[in-house]
Protein backbone atom coordinates (compact mmCIF):
# COMPACT_ATOMS: atom_id res chain seq x y z
CA UNK A 1 0.00 0.00 0.00
CA UNK A 2 1.36 3.41 -1.02
CA UNK A 3 0.75 6.18 1.51
CA UNK A 4 0.44 9.75 0.24
CA UNK A 5 2.56 12.05 2.45
CA UNK A 6 0.44 14.54 4.39
CA UNK A 7 2.36 17.57 3.09
CA UNK A 8 1.91 16.43 -0.52
CA UNK A 9 -1.85 16.01 -0.02
CA UNK A 10 -2.01 19.46 1.59
CA UNK A 11 -0.02 21.08 -1.23
CA UNK A 12 -2.19 19.46 -3.91
CA UNK A 13 -5.32 20.70 -2.15
CA UNK A 14 -3.94 24.22 -1.69
CA UNK A 15 -2.78 24.50 -5.29
CA UNK A 16 -5.62 22.81 -7.15
CA UNK A 17 -8.56 22.55 -4.77
CA UNK A 18 -10.97 19.71 -5.47
CA UNK A 19 -8.90 18.48 -8.44
CA UNK A 20 -5.81 18.28 -6.25
CA UNK A 21 -7.64 16.39 -3.54
CA UNK A 22 -9.03 13.99 -6.13
CA UNK A 23 -5.52 13.35 -7.49
CA UNK A 24 -4.21 12.65 -3.98
CA UNK A 25 -6.97 10.13 -3.47
CA UNK A 26 -6.17 8.18 -6.65
CA UNK A 27 -2.38 8.33 -6.20
CA UNK A 28 -2.03 5.00 -4.35
CA UNK A 29 -3.98 3.15 -7.04
CA UNK A 30 -2.11 4.95 -9.83
CA UNK A 31 1.23 4.03 -8.28
CA UNK A 32 0.17 0.42 -7.87
CA UNK A 33 -0.96 0.26 -11.49
CA UNK A 34 2.38 1.41 -12.88
CA UNK A 35 4.45 -0.65 -10.46
CA UNK A 36 2.67 -3.67 -11.92
CA UNK A 37 2.52 -2.61 -15.59
CA UNK A 38 6.17 -1.57 -15.75
CA UNK A 39 7.46 -4.45 -13.63
CA UNK A 40 8.80 -2.37 -10.76
CA UNK A 41 9.59 -3.18 -7.14
CA UNK A 42 9.67 -0.58 -4.39
CA UNK A 43 13.22 0.13 -3.23
CA UNK A 44 12.96 2.66 -0.43
CA UNK A 45 10.76 5.27 1.18
CA UNK A 46 8.48 7.54 -0.82
CA UNK A 47 9.63 11.09 -1.48
CA UNK A 48 7.71 14.12 -2.67
CA UNK A 49 7.98 17.67 -3.88
CA UNK A 50 5.24 20.27 -4.01
CA UNK A 51 2.99 18.30 -6.35
CA UNK A 52 4.72 15.01 -7.22
CA UNK A 53 5.14 11.65 -5.52
CA UNK A 54 8.47 9.94 -6.22
CA UNK A 55 9.02 6.27 -5.47
CA UNK A 56 12.49 4.67 -5.59
CA UNK A 57 12.11 1.43 -7.54
CA UNK A 58 14.00 -1.44 -9.13
CA UNK A 59 13.09 -2.70 -12.58
CA UNK A 60 12.48 -6.46 -12.33
CA UNK A 61 13.59 -7.14 -15.92
CA UNK A 62 17.17 -5.97 -15.50
CA UNK A 63 17.63 -4.88 -11.87
CA UNK A 64 18.12 -1.24 -12.86
CA UNK A 65 17.36 1.25 -10.12
CA UNK A 66 15.03 4.06 -11.13
CA UNK A 67 12.53 6.57 -9.76
CA UNK A 68 8.79 6.49 -10.48
CA UNK A 69 7.39 10.02 -10.56
CA UNK A 70 3.64 10.68 -10.43
CA UNK A 71 2.15 14.16 -10.72
CA UNK A 72 -0.95 15.92 -12.05
CA UNK A 73 -0.92 16.83 -15.73
CA UNK A 74 -1.23 20.60 -16.08
CA UNK A 75 0.22 23.48 -18.06
CA UNK A 76 3.50 23.38 -16.14
CA UNK A 77 4.07 19.61 -16.09
CA UNK A 78 2.75 18.45 -19.46
CA UNK A 79 5.97 19.34 -21.26
CA UNK A 80 8.35 17.66 -18.78
CA UNK A 81 8.78 14.28 -20.53
CA UNK A 82 9.19 15.99 -23.90
CA UNK A 83 11.86 18.30 -22.52
CA UNK A 84 13.71 15.46 -20.81
CA UNK A 85 13.81 13.47 -24.04
CA UNK A 86 15.15 16.45 -25.99
CA UNK A 87 17.76 17.24 -23.36
CA UNK A 88 18.70 13.57 -23.14
CA UNK A 89 19.30 13.34 -26.86
CA UNK A 90 21.49 16.44 -26.67
CA UNK A 91 23.47 15.28 -23.61
CA UNK A 92 22.48 18.50 -21.88
CA UNK A 93 22.80 17.33 -18.27
CA UNK A 94 19.19 16.55 -17.34
CA UNK A 95 17.89 13.44 -15.62
CA UNK A 96 17.28 10.53 -18.00
CA UNK A 97 13.71 9.57 -18.97
CA UNK A 98 13.32 5.79 -19.15
CA UNK A 99 9.58 5.58 -19.80
CA UNK A 100 6.46 7.70 -19.46
CA UNK A 101 2.69 7.73 -19.79
CA UNK A 102 1.69 11.21 -20.95
CA UNK A 103 -2.02 10.86 -20.17
CA UNK A 104 -1.44 9.73 -16.58
CA UNK A 105 1.45 12.10 -15.84
CA UNK A 106 3.72 9.21 -14.82
CA UNK A 107 7.43 8.99 -15.62
CA UNK A 108 10.14 6.45 -14.94
CA UNK A 109 13.36 8.35 -14.40
CA UNK A 110 17.03 7.60 -13.97
CA UNK A 111 17.88 7.21 -10.28
CA UNK A 112 19.98 10.04 -8.88
CA UNK A 113 21.54 10.35 -5.43
CA UNK A 114 18.76 11.99 -3.43
CA UNK A 115 21.12 12.24 -0.46
CA UNK A 116 23.35 14.67 -2.36
CA UNK A 117 21.43 17.73 -3.57
CA UNK A 118 23.31 20.86 -4.54
CA UNK A 119 21.80 22.51 -1.45
CA UNK A 120 24.24 20.37 0.53
CA UNK A 121 27.26 22.19 -0.90
CA UNK A 122 28.20 24.54 1.92
CA UNK A 123 30.18 26.96 -0.25
CA UNK A 124 27.32 28.85 -1.87
CA UNK A 125 29.49 30.44 -4.55
CA UNK A 126 30.62 26.99 -5.63
CA UNK A 127 26.97 25.92 -5.77
CA UNK A 128 26.11 28.94 -7.92
CA UNK A 129 28.87 28.02 -10.35
CA UNK A 130 27.51 24.46 -10.62
CA UNK A 131 24.02 25.79 -11.24
CA UNK A 132 25.31 28.22 -13.88
CA UNK A 133 27.08 25.41 -15.73
CA UNK A 134 23.94 23.28 -15.55
CA UNK A 135 21.81 26.08 -16.96
CA UNK A 136 24.30 26.68 -19.75
CA UNK A 137 23.95 23.07 -20.85
CA UNK A 138 20.16 23.15 -20.80
CA UNK A 139 19.55 26.46 -22.58
CA UNK A 140 21.84 25.69 -25.51
CA UNK A 141 19.08 23.37 -26.74
CA UNK A 142 16.31 24.86 -28.93
CA UNK A 143 12.78 24.33 -27.65
CA UNK A 144 10.78 21.71 -29.56
CA UNK A 145 7.40 22.61 -31.08
CA UNK A 146 4.44 22.68 -28.75
CA UNK A 147 6.13 24.04 -25.62
CA UNK A 148 4.36 26.80 -23.73
CA UNK A 149 5.94 30.11 -24.65
CA UNK A 150 7.51 32.91 -22.68
CA UNK A 151 5.98 35.46 -25.05
CA UNK A 152 2.49 34.36 -23.98
CA UNK A 153 3.38 34.58 -20.30
CA UNK A 154 4.90 38.04 -20.83
CA UNK A 155 1.77 39.28 -22.57
CA UNK A 156 -0.43 38.08 -19.70
CA UNK A 157 1.85 39.69 -17.12
CA UNK A 158 1.90 43.03 -18.91
CA UNK A 159 -1.87 43.02 -19.20
CA UNK A 160 -2.37 42.20 -15.52
CA UNK A 161 0.30 44.45 -13.96
CA UNK A 162 -1.46 47.88 -13.91
CA UNK A 163 -4.56 46.65 -12.10
CA UNK A 164 -2.65 44.26 -9.83
CA UNK A 165 -0.31 47.01 -8.64
CA UNK A 166 -3.31 48.83 -7.16
CA UNK A 167 -3.67 45.99 -4.67
CA UNK A 168 -0.33 46.74 -3.00
CA UNK A 169 -0.49 48.90 0.11
CA UNK A 170 3.04 50.29 -0.23
CA UNK A 171 3.52 53.01 -2.84
CA UNK A 172 7.18 52.12 -3.35
CA UNK A 173 6.27 48.51 -4.07
CA UNK A 174 3.58 49.63 -6.53
CA UNK A 175 6.17 51.64 -8.43
CA UNK A 176 8.61 48.73 -8.26
CA UNK A 177 6.10 46.29 -9.74
CA UNK A 178 5.28 48.69 -12.57
CA UNK A 179 8.99 49.27 -13.21
CA UNK A 180 9.42 45.50 -13.54
CA UNK A 181 6.59 45.53 -16.09
CA UNK A 182 8.26 48.37 -17.98
CA UNK A 183 11.49 46.35 -18.17
CA UNK A 184 9.63 43.33 -19.56
CA UNK A 185 7.88 45.54 -22.11
CA UNK A 186 11.29 46.52 -23.51
CA UNK A 187 12.25 42.90 -24.30
CA UNK A 188 8.85 41.32 -24.93
CA UNK A 189 9.33 41.55 -28.67
CA UNK A 190 12.33 39.18 -28.48
CA UNK A 191 11.13 36.36 -26.19
CA UNK A 192 13.70 33.78 -27.34
CA UNK A 193 13.47 30.16 -28.50
CA UNK A 194 15.62 28.15 -26.06
CA UNK A 195 14.31 25.23 -24.01
CA UNK A 196 14.06 26.62 -20.47
CA UNK A 197 13.84 24.71 -17.19
CA UNK A 198 12.10 27.62 -15.37
CA UNK A 199 12.70 26.28 -11.84
CA UNK A 200 16.38 25.38 -11.62
CA UNK A 201 17.21 26.05 -7.98
CA UNK A 202 19.78 24.25 -5.85
CA UNK A 203 17.32 21.59 -4.68
CA UNK A 204 16.57 20.61 -8.28
CA UNK A 205 20.14 19.51 -8.97
CA UNK A 206 21.29 16.16 -7.58
CA UNK A 207 24.51 14.20 -7.83
CA UNK A 208 24.59 11.50 -10.48
CA UNK A 209 25.21 7.85 -9.62
CA UNK A 210 28.23 5.84 -10.72
CA UNK A 211 26.05 2.92 -11.82
CA UNK A 212 24.44 5.25 -14.37
CA UNK A 213 27.83 6.36 -15.64
CA UNK A 214 27.39 9.79 -14.08
CA UNK A 215 29.84 9.74 -11.17
CA UNK A 216 31.02 13.27 -10.46
CA UNK A 217 28.17 14.87 -12.42
CA UNK A 218 25.49 17.23 -11.19
CA UNK A 219 22.15 16.48 -12.86
CA UNK A 220 19.12 18.76 -13.30
CA UNK A 221 15.61 17.48 -12.67
CA UNK A 222 11.99 18.59 -12.20
CA UNK A 223 11.68 21.14 -15.02
CA UNK A 224 8.57 23.20 -15.73
CA UNK A 225 9.67 23.77 -19.33
CA UNK A 226 8.88 26.57 -21.71
CA UNK A 227 10.37 28.16 -24.80
CA UNK A 228 12.03 31.50 -24.27
CA UNK A 229 14.99 33.68 -23.43
CA UNK A 230 17.60 32.21 -21.03
CA UNK A 231 17.51 35.43 -19.03
CA UNK A 232 14.23 34.20 -17.60
CA UNK A 233 16.15 31.36 -15.91
CA UNK A 234 18.33 33.33 -13.49
CA UNK A 235 15.88 34.30 -10.75
CA UNK A 236 15.76 31.01 -8.76
CA UNK A 237 19.53 31.10 -8.30
CA UNK A 238 19.26 34.62 -6.87
CA UNK A 239 16.28 33.94 -4.63
CA UNK A 240 17.08 30.50 -3.20
CA UNK A 241 19.74 30.52 -0.49
CA UNK A 242 19.16 34.27 -0.54
CA UNK A 243 21.94 36.66 0.41
CA UNK A 244 21.41 40.33 -0.38
CA UNK A 245 25.16 40.92 -0.55
CA UNK A 246 25.53 38.27 -3.25
CA UNK A 247 22.67 39.19 -5.61
CA UNK A 248 24.71 41.12 -8.17
CA UNK A 249 27.68 38.73 -7.95
CA UNK A 250 25.39 35.80 -8.73
CA UNK A 251 23.62 37.70 -11.49
CA UNK A 252 26.90 38.67 -13.15
CA UNK A 253 28.28 35.13 -12.88
CA UNK A 254 25.14 33.54 -14.31
CA UNK A 255 24.74 35.98 -17.18
CA UNK A 256 28.44 35.62 -17.95
CA UNK A 257 28.51 31.81 -17.98
CA UNK A 258 25.36 31.74 -20.13
CA UNK A 259 26.87 34.46 -22.38
CA UNK A 260 23.76 36.63 -22.09
CA UNK A 261 23.28 40.28 -22.92
CA UNK A 262 23.30 41.79 -19.44
CA UNK A 263 20.51 44.29 -20.02
CA UNK A 264 18.22 41.72 -21.57
CA UNK A 265 18.95 39.27 -18.73
CA UNK A 266 18.23 42.03 -16.20
CA UNK A 267 14.86 42.74 -17.82
CA UNK A 268 13.81 39.09 -17.90
CA UNK A 269 14.90 38.60 -14.29
CA UNK A 270 12.73 41.56 -13.33
CA UNK A 271 10.04 39.72 -15.26
CA UNK A 272 10.33 36.86 -12.79
CA UNK A 273 9.90 39.33 -9.91
CA UNK A 274 6.80 40.62 -11.71
CA UNK A 275 5.48 37.08 -12.17
CA UNK A 276 5.95 36.26 -8.49
CA UNK A 277 4.38 39.54 -7.45
CA UNK A 278 1.31 38.94 -9.58
CA UNK A 279 0.89 35.49 -8.03
CA UNK A 280 1.21 36.92 -4.52
CA UNK A 281 -1.36 39.63 -5.23
CA UNK A 282 -3.65 37.09 -6.87
CA UNK A 283 -3.53 35.06 -3.64
CA UNK A 284 -4.65 38.09 -1.66
CA UNK A 285 -1.25 39.48 -0.70
CA UNK A 286 -0.89 43.22 -0.15
CA UNK A 287 2.91 43.35 0.06
CA UNK A 288 5.67 41.91 -2.13
CA UNK A 289 8.07 39.38 -0.64
CA UNK A 290 11.01 41.23 0.87
CA UNK A 291 13.66 39.15 -0.93
CA UNK A 292 11.97 39.79 -4.28
CA UNK A 293 11.90 43.51 -3.58
CA UNK A 294 15.60 43.48 -2.74
CA UNK A 295 16.50 41.62 -5.93
CA UNK A 296 14.49 44.08 -8.05
CA UNK A 297 15.96 47.12 -6.31
CA UNK A 298 19.50 45.94 -6.90
CA UNK A 299 18.87 45.12 -10.56
CA UNK A 300 17.22 48.53 -10.99
CA UNK A 301 20.25 50.19 -9.36
CA UNK A 302 18.36 51.50 -6.34
CA UNK A 303 20.63 50.22 -3.55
Amino acid sequence: MIDVPDDLAANLSAQSGAEGRAFAEVLPGLAGRFLEEWGLLLDGRAMNGMCALVLPVVREADGRRAALKLQPVDEETVGEPVALRVWGAAGAGAVGLLDHDAAAGVMLLERLDEQRPLTGVADVRSAVRVLADSLAGLVRVPAPPGMRRLEDAAARMLEAAPEAAKGLVDEGERRLLLDCAAAVREVAGEPGDRLLHWDLHYGNILAGRAEEGRAGEWVALDPKPLAGDPGFELFPALHNRFDAAEVLWRFDLLSGVLELDRESARAWTLGRVLQCGLWEIGDGGRRLEADHVEIARQLLGRN
